[in-house]
């Protein structure tokens, strides 16, 4: 396979160095081989599956995080009935006064703001002209009520661009409420 796509290469050089008229005569005689296609697709293929695995990989470890939090706070919730099957692109960690953390790589991503910058803000800093205030007043009731609860919210990133997010908020006990973790996405 290797000098099949070796072989390639060289006629590639091979005909940009020709004129027009011995290119087209050159191309007549090529037989295209057929091991090519096949390793373009099945290197794809590959990539496709590594890409998969290793977004697996982050939402595990994003998850072992979570419970690493969860035994050092004495959560009594099932961390692992939270995460089931929830779609999510940024998990953000809040004590009993909204303040973050700990956000996972998502948040970046989603956001644009590092994940420093958001440590010890509430995640209102996300919020702006157009968030709804009838919607920032029902969060705010529920997180009061200690409810787990779904909203969406209209969030700016760093760049000032206005996105939808949905978010799922689920309150975290010992004996009493202590924290709250959010997993959020754009919708």
């Amino acid at each position: 396979m290797k000098s099949n796509v070796a072989n390639m290469m060289c006629l590639d050089l091979f005909m940009s160095s020709q004129n027009a008229q011995d290119s087209a005569i050159t191309e007549n005689f090529i037989i295209p081989s057929e091991c090519i296609q096949p390793a373009l697709v099945s290197f794809d293929l590959y990539i496709d599956s590594f890409s998969i695995e290793i977004n697996k990989l982050n939402r595990q470890n994003d998850i072992n995080t979570i419970k690493d939090f969860a035994y050092k706070f004495e959560w009594i919730a099932n961390i692992d009935k939270i995460f089931k099957d929830e779609i999510f692109e940024t998990i953000v960690l809040t004590n009993e006064q909204q303040e973050i953390l700990w956000v996972n790589d998502g948040f970046k991503k989603m956001t644009g703001f590092n994940k420093n910058f958001a440590l010890k803000k509430t995640p209102s800093f996300l919020q702006g002209k157009n968030t709804c205030p009838k919607t920032r007043a029902r969060i705010r009731e529920k997180i009061n009520n200690n409810e787990p609860f779904k909203e969406v919210v209209i969030n700016y990133r760093q760049d000032k661009s206005a996105y939808k997010c949905e978010i799922k908020v689920f309150p975290l006990f010992n004996e009493h409420s202590t924290h709250y973790i959010a997993l959020e996405k754009v919708v």
